[in-house]
């Protein structure tokens, strides 16, 4: 039954990816055919054609690896200056230079006199813009509807005033870890010594009112090495609890792995699914769009990590995980013994994060990413409008092509990424669940 129930999990994760994929590529191609630019191909895969239909001038199609998808759209590559896109042909130039003319040519063997201003380097700046960031975007709008549905028809879970956990010791968050136990040396923490009991309620922490955790929290950290006097809720009565909070590195936030020294207690609440209002799900959005530009910015980093991991260091449970150990993971959601709707969540927000994810990677200006080809629409904006403005001749369109030495680069990079991630969620996934 396990096994039946990680066969699902796997499948149904898949099967968001390819319809999050296939979403991604209509938001290109949609605006593209509405502004008369020519799409010859939407598919979603890569690999050998599994199936395809042929409608007006585009073909549509599946294709056998269920690793992407792609849209094409002829002129994304234009000639060069002066040159007729009718009549592009190979270079015999130096290695470079060949490079850039031959991908050039490959990109107007299907060009027909008559489509003269159907290409896509011909239209003007705004239009580019919005076929190029209309992917992505719709990645942000899966992930904005998946979370918000997820917070507002099923809940999260919310921080009580109660209290879940004592902390026996105080270990530093450079040495916390799942299987962490206290060791002698370690300093008996401030609520054992004080006497805090599982199932406290904290109703003021020095002589003010709590009335959520999020509220509490502050204040204990501002509170640093000082004393604390604290009234909690046992069993009817109210108890006064006096001790001293100690300065500990604990974790910044949850949406943040920046350690920071501040005032520690040693209390953890009890967790309840509340549902959220709609302006909850947007500041909700808000925080994941920026923990994950955060996340972004120390990939490198992270992927050195991930590398030591594949020769028998520790995986780090926070780092980036490829398709593979995504869902690796949603199989071993679907087979834990969590509740059916515990199950779902956890499905549904893993997928959201991940066309999150997808989103701001793909919005990173370089090509091949579609934010090399939002920069280079830009830009052709910026040259344009100051040209007009000072009264100059018009520059014309951004020749990108000129950048397919660095985007063949900027590829590698990626499929060598890609590559390194899937071979560590192999050798040593991440493991949500012991055992």
């Amino acid at each position: 039954m396990s096994a039946l129930l990680t066969f699902i999990g796997i499948v149904l994760f898949v099967a968001g990816i390819l319809i999050s994929v296939a979403l991604h590529e209509l938001g290109h191609m949609l605006p593209a055919k509405a502004f008369g630019m020519k799409v010859t191909q939407y598919f979603v895969g890569f690999g050998k054609t599994l199936w395809f239909t042929k409608r007006g001038e585009t073909e549509y199609g599946v294709k056998a690896i269920p690793a992407g998808g792609y849209v094409r759209i002829i002129g994304m590559m234009p000639p060069a200056k002066g040159q007729d896109p009718t009549k592009v042909r190979k270079a015999n130039t130096g290695p470079i230079q060949s490079m850039v003319e031959n991908a050039r040519t490959a990109e107007y063997e299907t060009v027909a006199p008559e489509d003269s201003g159907r290409l896509f380097y011909q239209h003007v700046w705004w239009k580019k813009l919005i076929v190029m960031a209309s992917g992505p975007l719709v990645n942000v709008a899966i992930a904005f509807l998946l979370f918000a549905g997820l917070f507002m028809l099923y809940g999260t879970s919310v921080a009580q005033t109660t209290i879940a956990t004592v902390t026996d010791c105080v270990v530093p968050a450079s040495q916390a870890s799942a299987d962490r136990q206290c060791q002698s040396g370690d300093r008996v923490s401030p609520a054992k010594e004080a006497g805090f009991q599982v199932g406290d309620k904290i109703l003021s922490f020095n002589g003010t009112q709590i009335s959520s955790w999020d509220q509490l929290t502050p204040l204990i950290r501002a509170n640093t090495d000082k004393a604390a006097t604290i009234v909690v809720e046992r069993n009817g009565q109210q108890v006064t609890l006096r001790t001293h909070t100690i300065i500990n590195q604990v974790q910044e936030s949850q949406m943040s792995e920046k350690i920071v020294s501040v005032g520690f207690l040693g209390v953890s609440p009890e967790q309840k699914v509340e549902r959220q209002n709609f302006g909850f799900a947007v500041g909700k959005m808000g925080d994941l769009t920026v923990a994950t530009v955060q996340a972004l910015g120390k990939f490198p980093e992270k992927l050195v990590g991930v590398a030591k991991s594949i020769v028998g260091g520790e995986r780090d449970q926070n780092s980036p995980m490829s398709v593979v150990g995504a869902s690796r993971v949603a199989g071993e959601v679907a087979s834990s013994d969590l509740t059916v709707g515990q199950k779902g969540a956890a499905l549904i927000s893993l997928l959201a994060s991940l066309n999150l994810f997808l989103a701001l990677f793909n919005f990173i200006p370089l090509l091949p990413l579609d934010g090399g080809h939002i920069a280079g629409a830009i830009w052709e904006g910026l040259r344009r409008g100051f040209a007009k403005l000072l009264g100059r001749p018009d520059p014309g369109y951004v020749d990108v092509a000129k950048l397919l030495p660095l985007a063949y680069v900027a590829a590698s990079v990626i499929v060598v990424m890609g590559v390194l991630l899937v071979i560590a969620d192999i050798v040593n996934p991440i493991k949500l669940f012991n055992g």
